[in-house]
């Protein structure tokens, strides 16, 4: 029987219960071990947001979640308050300042541990989509529905080794075997190379 999503009840069931658990304590022991750099961050980022135009601090957007369901992301905001937050390259004039510099660091990603810590995602997993996009996605792409059976993530296995810039079916078949072999030891080695490689961000563009 069909369910939200196109996801079946005869589908393998995931290895997900770990999750809870394991995303929590990261977030605790990041916080613990890092708390100056943490608070500086959780006041600072906000601040400069509103004096460069008064406007929100925050952008929220609808996003696709598991079996389907939508909820409501939460992001710093990167761009002008008048203008309509989308996706955008590297040159859109709707970036502001603070934006460019959240961007390439994916600070602009930090409030999603408010989703994480309401149980709407999870620190690895697939990137969430937008649900006006999903049947688009899905039409090209038959198994993209599938990887709709575990909470969406902040870091995952497609970008680890794409990008952010991959096409959706490479995307989608990188997420479906994060999701066959997901474990806290992979969660692990996932989120210590999406700090490795905002770090070599960094380090790169101090060098330009």
């Amino acid at each position: 029987m069909a369910q939200d999503g196109g996801i079946t009840d005869d589908e393998v069931p995931v290895r997900d219960g770990y999750k809870p658990f394991f995303d929590v304590g990261v977030i605790i022991a990041a916080h613990a071990l890092l708390f100056p750099l943490w608070a500086l961050l959780w006041i600072v980022i906000p601040l400069a947001i509103w004096a460069r135009d008064r406007g929100p601090v925050f952008y929220t957007q609808e996003r696709l979640g598991r079996g389907g369901k939508i909820f409501t992301i939460i992001k710093f905001r990167t761009m002008t308050s008048h203008t309509a937050q989308s996706a955008s390259d590297e040159g859109d004039p709707r970036v502001t300042l603070v934006g460019k510099a959240l961007r390439p660091l994916r600070l602009d990603e930090m409030p999603q541990i408010i989703n994480i810590l309401r149980g709407e995602m999870s620190l690895v997993g697939p990137r969430p989509e937008r649900p006006e996009r999903a049947g688009e996605i899905a039409r090209e792409c038959p198994d993209f529905f599938r990887r709709l059976r575990v909470k969406p993530g902040i870091a995952g296995l497609a970008q680890a080794r794409g990008g952010y810039s991959l096409e959706p079916c490479r995307k989608t078949r990188y997420d479906n075997l994060y999701i066959e072999r997901m474990s806290p030891w992979m969660d692990l080695r996932l989120l210590l190379l999406s700090v490795g490689v905002v770090l070599g961000r960094l380090f790169r563009g101090r060098v330009h």
